[in-house]
């Protein structure tokens, strides 16, 4: 009997909570469990990139460069994988590529061994700068190929993309099916393809939403696949992904076994079972099979937020018809594969469109960069009508799209005198949220485990009742609180001395009355940058303010023409649906 070992990458410090506790799981709850981890035997665990290092600064108040260093302490021999975004690092837009090469190296110096890198559009120019800074500190280079399924991809076209990764250097090659749709007969084809065109270890991913995956990956197997990423079984399945003790157990006395420790592993899982329980009001209430995600393509990392984001719009019961317009959106930006960034992309869009009640009403700035090619080449042609919207007039990027940006480390630097690299590296990612990361850095988060829900915003879900009311010719911005007895006041907090009319909806015309028509959020978020000042002459369409929602940026724009007679808010506030954040005069 020849020998074909499969390895295993454990998940459980990334992916698996990315995907089920909306990546909330703090570091204190890694660091009893590591040495017990290291013991175990796994090819590499994957404990960082993706949504974690946003995570640590937008939710958790932590350094995501000392947990790499933390864990590392307690794990010295075991390989450290991060999930890398290609040029867009762990942000969501193209970086330069002097800020790509300097984020690799500190991600290194940090700890990290294992580099799997991927382009969202499977853009093969945007994973060129990251791949070779990654063979240049001497870590292990994973190129990937994003899996998804449209009329215009196929298994020939993954196939050469893995050559090419091959001819780039690349030690391994992922195959990446973020979203569950890898079925197992499929699966046998592409690693059986794969194997007969590259010499390098294939490595899959994939989840259990669809419920394929348990299924995929013994056909996978009996490809030939080299390594597996599980995740312990507490922490498995649903929006996660396949036990770990179970293909451990499955594989053992086989030419395949693992080599790892089962009893280990079970300890491993008992004590994340713990550990899960304290996470509970972040659990996605997706935590078995959805066979709508076969329509829907949503990977999921991104349920549990697009979930959250309609719960604090006061419209999770519009989540249906936003999953029947997430392919929809999919279909007009050219068909990407649905993962970070674009997942989050596609995914706001169809927000959107549901939320403010007529398509493309609303269009996020990352939204018009995918359409503008700022983001690399589309799999297919968009929505020619959408896509002349957004151009204005000018052509579309065709070349690579960091080639058109200029360095911005030493810029970064001299604007943050007296930082650090990694601190830097937090602002150029982040700068929306750097400020406040540095203030409250080393702090447990307000209300961060109190029993009562809290959204991605750490507001209370009871407080999300904001309307603007005039009393007396003055505009209050009111937040009504659930549970207040007969008789008590609502919390008011005065939003200007001036008058403001009701509150419209988003997307109303203007009004005629001399008091000017509100501009309401139509989402929650907070405000970023305020572009008019009080007194400014606009024209319908100017964008008086950028808000950050569900991590991309949307312009919050003038719906008529006048003079800005109010601005409500201030950089920094966390806004709610429907809050007036300016009002145009006549």
């Amino acid at each position: 009997m020849s020998k074909h070992k499969v390895h295993i990458t454990e998940l459980a410090l990334r992916d698996a909570h990315q995907s089920l506790l909306a990546t909330r799981m703090r570091t204190e709850d890694m660091v009893p469990i590591a040495e017990k981890m290291e013991k175990a035997g796994f090819w590499s665990i994957e404990m960082w990139g993706g949504a974690t290092f946003d995570s640590c600064v937008r939710f958790l108040n932590e350094d995501p460069w000392e947990r790499v260093r933390t864990l590392k302490k307690l794990m010295p021999t075991t390989p450290f994988q991060m999930l890398l975004r290609g040029q867009n690092l762990i942000g969501y837009r193209h970086y330069a590529d002097d800020l790509v090469v300097r984020f690799v190296e500190l991600s290194a110096e940090a700890g990290i061994d294992v580099f799997r890198v991927f382009d969202a559009l499977n853009d093969i120019r945007n994973l060129k700068t990251s791949l070779e800074a990654v063979k240049k500190v001497g870590k292990h280079a994973e190129g990937t190929i994003s899996y998804t399924i449209s009329p215009v991809h196929n298994t020939k076209m993954f196939v050469d993309m893995g050559v090419e990764l091959e001819k780039m250097g690349c030690d391994t090659i992922c195959i990446k099916d973020m979203a569950g749709l890898l079925a197992p007969e499929p699966a046998y084809e592409l690693i059986s393809s794969l194997k007969e065109k590259v010499s390098i270890p294939l490595h899959l991913h994939s989840h259990c939403t669809s419920g394929y995956a348990n299924f995929t990956y013994m056909k996978a197997i009996e490809a030939g696949i080299d390594i597996l990423d599980c995740t312990i079984s507490s922490l498995s399945q649903g929006t996660a992904h396949p036990p770990t003790e179970t293909i451990i157990a499955m594989l053992k006395g086989t030419k395949h076994d693992t080599g790892i420790d089962l009893d280990t592993a079970i300890e491993v899982g008992n004590y994340f079972a713990g550990v899960r329980k304290k996470y509970k009001k972040y659990e996605s209430a997706f935590t078995g099979v959805d066979v709508n995600i076969l329509k829907s393509q949503i990977p999921g990392g991104m349920i549990s937020n697009l979930e959250s984001q309609l719960k604090q719009s006061g419209a999770i019961d519009k989540i249906d018809e936003v999953l029947k317009e997430v392919p929809k959106v999919r279909k007009d930006l050219g068909y990407p594969p649905l993962v970070t960034p674009t997942s989050q992309i596609v995914g706001t869009q169809a927000v959107l469109n549901v939320i403010t009640g007529e398509r493309y009403k609303m269009i996020s700035k990352e939204s018009r960069e995918v359409l503008r090619g700022n983001y690399g080449k589309l799999p297919a042609e968009p929505d020619k009508e959408l896509q002349t919207k957004v151009l204005e007039g000018k052509k579309p990027t065709v070349c690579r799209p960091a080639d058109n940006i200029e360095p911005e480390l030493e810029k970064m630097r001299a604007e943050l005198s007296g930082k650090s690299d990694e601190d830097v590296m937090v602002h150029a990612l982040f700068p929306q949220l750097s400020e406040s990361y540095y203030k409250n850095r080393g702090t447990m988060p307000e209300g961060f485990f109190d029993e009562e829900p809290s959204d991605s915003d750490g507001a209370k879900q009871s407080d999300r009742g904001v309307y603007t009311v005039t009393v007396d010719g003055k505009a209050y911005n009111v937040s009504i609180q659930e549970g207040a007895t007969d008789g008590a006041p609502a919390v008011a907090i005065p939003a200007t001395n001036a008058k403001a009319t009701a509150p419209v909806s988003a997307g109303a015309s203007c009004s005629t009355e001399a008091d000017g028509t509100p501009i309401p959020a139509p989402l929650p978020g907070n405000i970023w940058k305020i572009l008019k000042s009080e007194g400014d002459a606009v024209d319908e369409g100017d964008v008086i303010m950028i808000m950050e929602a569900m991590k991309m940026e949307n312009d919050i724009v003038a719906p008529c023409s006048g003079t800005v007679a109010q601005i409500l808010v201030s950089t920094g506030d966390k806004v709610h649906t429907g809050q007036h954040l300016a009002i145009i005069g006549a």
